[in-house]
């Protein structure tokens, strides 16, 4: 499906589950909203500050000397963890990056968020918005005059990601030969976060919070049962792994997922996902929810299929595609 899809109200009588906390989901809720649908909330997952502080302080510290050329930071999250981290010390986002420290980062929402903290974002995939798309755009960036590049010419990174954040980034860029430091900037824990450690830095933008109905898993799973879900959207893959956690069996429901890592952890939990989105933007997301919702739900559980008359032996009986 490609992009356009969310044009109208196709999602009309739809009801989404969205496996976020209000303070997170407010685009994605408003657009589905917008194409129609019921947006409801069941927070899963949620993020604590790091807790090796000394590390990511000590990381900052090398990069606020000029040791990097390059600051990567692949996700919201990141931004509201570096802000916070510099709240807490008497500092900006914008005072942790000095002049001459290029930025990259994985698509046009993070970018957009990065942009109204006050800096500069020098590389973003427009197409993959993922860590493979970002590796290989990296492929075609000019590297030349960087600062941060020791005498033998090699160029450092420092990547403040989750805790829980998988290597393809940092793979793929030593294998180009550069070097990489990876440092823990957040934690992402199981909802709710404990209060004194949990990531509160409001953003410059982005930050309005969802007033859509919050569920609690109980909640949930009885909607679920009922058939009252149309579809369930997981923007991780430590939100694909408490999905399965919290709401199993996954009947009726179709799941979509944010980007291919998300889809490969439902694949990797025996779970079919219905579609993934293209883009982790709202219009990427409510796109691929449409998609999903126009396949037919899957059968009743325990219902056994309907018997092939023996006066016909050829004819096979069909049953719709179990995506659960």
């Amino acid at each position: 499906m490609g992009q356009g899809l969310h044009r109208g109200r196709p999602l009309a009588g739809r009801r989404v589950l969205l496996t976020r906390s209000p303070d997170r989901a407010g685009a994605m809720a408003e657009a589905l909203a917008a194409a129609g649908a019921e947006p409801l909330l069941l927070p899963l997952i949620d993020f604590e500050t790091a807790r090796d502080a000394e590390g990511l302080d000590a990381a900052l510290s090398r990069l606020a000397a000029g040791e990097y050329a390059w600051l990567v930071v692949s996700s919201i999250t990141t931004v509201r963890a570096l802000k916070q981290f510099a709240a807490e010390r008497g500092s900006s986002l914008r005072g942790l990056v000095p002049e001459g420290v290029r930025i990259a980062t994985i698509g046009p929402s993070s970018r957009r968020v990065i942009e109204a903290e006050g800096l500069r974002v020098d590389l973003a995939p427009g197409g993959k918005q993922s860590a493979e798309g970002l590796v290989e755009l990296w492929a075609y960036a000019d590297d030349g005059g960087a600062s941060g590049a020791d005498g033998a010419g090699t160029v450092r990174i420092l990547i403040p990601q989750s805790g829980l954040a998988g290597p393809t980034l940092s793979a793929g860029l030593v294998e180009r030969g550069w070097d990489v430091d990876v440092v823990t900037a957040y934690e992402t824990v199981d909802y709710p976060a404990e209060p004194t450690r949990r990531l509160t830095a409001e953003l410059a933008v982005g930050t309005e919070p969802s007033p859509a109905v919050v569920l609690s898993p109980e909640d949930a799973r009885r909607e679920l049962g009922a058939g009252r879900l149309d579809a369930i959207v997981a923007a991780s893959p430590s939100a694909a792994r408490r999905i399965c956690e919290a709401l199993r069996p996954l009947v009726g429901a179709r799941l979509v997922a944010i980007g291919q890592p998300t889809a490969a952890e439902f694949h990797s939990l025996g779970v079919n996902v219905a579609a993934t989105a293209a883009t982790p933007t709202p219009e990427g997301i409510v796109d691929a929810v449409v998609e999903a919702v126009l396949l037919p739900r899957d059968p009743p559980p325990h219902t056994s299929p309907p018997s092939v008359p023996p006066t016909h032996p050829s004819v096979t009986p069909t049953h719709p595609q179990d995506t659960a």
